[in-house]
């Protein structure tokens, strides 16, 4: 069985141990497809947080206890910059993860495509999935805001504000956005810088359209699946699909499972609840990409027009429950 996923975040590759426990139960391989829109550039390196988070969880190379980065991290390269007074001071990169961003970094620069790079990263850690960027190409994913919000906020001095919008409206990238602030700016819109001028990269339209089944990992959908989604190619892709496209809930009685996901579809007129999301997704017969949607136990009952809805316990606790869940993703697709 071949299982293309589309996912970011921390819940993303949480929901890939269990797509890879899965299919390493039934001599299945996975290929996951992940947001590149929380990169970013700071000190001169390239970072990749889901590409990064992936990996590390994948690799078994990510703190546990707090849910992102290395295990066993140190600071030192951090307290040094402060010392020398060099920001931001809102986003700190870890020793070990440094050394990551270098090797990208240095790769980049010689000329390699952020796939050959990523699949060179993983050469390390073994993820045991395809791990795909879903384009090569720089594509940044930046909130808008409105311009007296920037200003209450100082946003008129901050460097990492990308600039002045027409008609009141103030734009800086998501990292500021999220890490900085927590969303407590309350967002306009968000904005897929240079996804116009993107092309997916090399294997992404061949592991949406020839597959057994493509899952929506329970990622946060407006900063994690959006982004993929916004690069021309990837959704006629996904609509050419032979394989049914299964989307897995990322909110359980109208909370998201983790992070600020009710803040993102606030922006974007989407209530907080596994029906509101599913139906912003839609049905793939009618221009949407579902053909099923897993939604947790506690939402069982809820309707999706044209799309075949289906519940489970969603809560990934252990690798065992989220192996579940996979399959009970499977089920509503009907190949399982």
């Amino acid at each position: 069985m071949r299982m293309t996923v589309i996912a970011g975040g921390i819940g993303g590759a949480r929901f890939l141990q269990g797509v890879r426990a899965y299919a390493r139960a039934v001599g299945g391989e996975v290929t996951a497809i992940v947001n590149v829109g929380d990169d970013v550039t700071l000190h001169g390196l390239r970072i990749c947080p889901d590409l990064d988070s992936v990996m590390y969880t994948l690799g078994g190379g990510n703190d546990t206890e707090r849910g992102w980065g290395r295990a066993k991290e140190t600071w030192t390269v951090k307290e040094e910059l402060a010392a020398y007074g060099l920001g931001p001071e809102w986003f700190g990169l870890g020793d070990r993860d440094i050394a990551t961003h270098l090797t990208r970094s240095v790769m980049l620069t010689a000329g390699y495509p952020l796939s050959q790079v990523t699949e060179a990263l993983n050469r390390r850690w073994q993820p045991g999935v395809r791990m795909i960027p879903a384009t090569d190409d720089k594509v940044e994913t930046h909130v808008v805001i409105s311009a007296a919000d920037a200003a209450d906020q100082g946003l008129v001095t901050s460097e990492s504000a990308t600039a002045a919008l027409e008609g009141g409206e103030y734009a800086m990238h998501f990292q500021e956005w999220w890490v900085r602030f927590r969303g407590d700016i309350p967002a306009k819109k968000f904005v897929f810088v240079g996804s116009e001028q993107a092309a997916p990269a090399p294997g992404v339209v061949e592991a949406l359209t020839d597959t057994d089944i493509v899952l929506i990992a329970p990622s946060n959908p407006v900063v994690s699946v959006a982004p993929v989604l916004a690069i021309p190619g990837v959704r006629s892709a996904l609509l050419a699909s032979r394989g049914p496209v299964v989307g897995v809930s990322p909110i359980i009685a109208g909370a998201p499972v983790r992070g600020m996901a009710d803040k993102c579809l606030a922006a974007i007129g989407v209530d907080c609840t596994a029906q509101a999301v599913g139906s912003a997704y839609g049905a793939r017969g009618s221009g949407g990409i579902l053909d099923a949607w897993l939604v947790d136990t506690s939402d069982a009952g809820i309707v999706v027009p044209g799309v075949t809805v289906r519940s489970a316990p969603l809560w990934m606790t252990d690798e065992d429950a989220t192996a579940a869940m996979v399959r009970a993703a499977l089920t509503a697709g009907g190949v399982a």
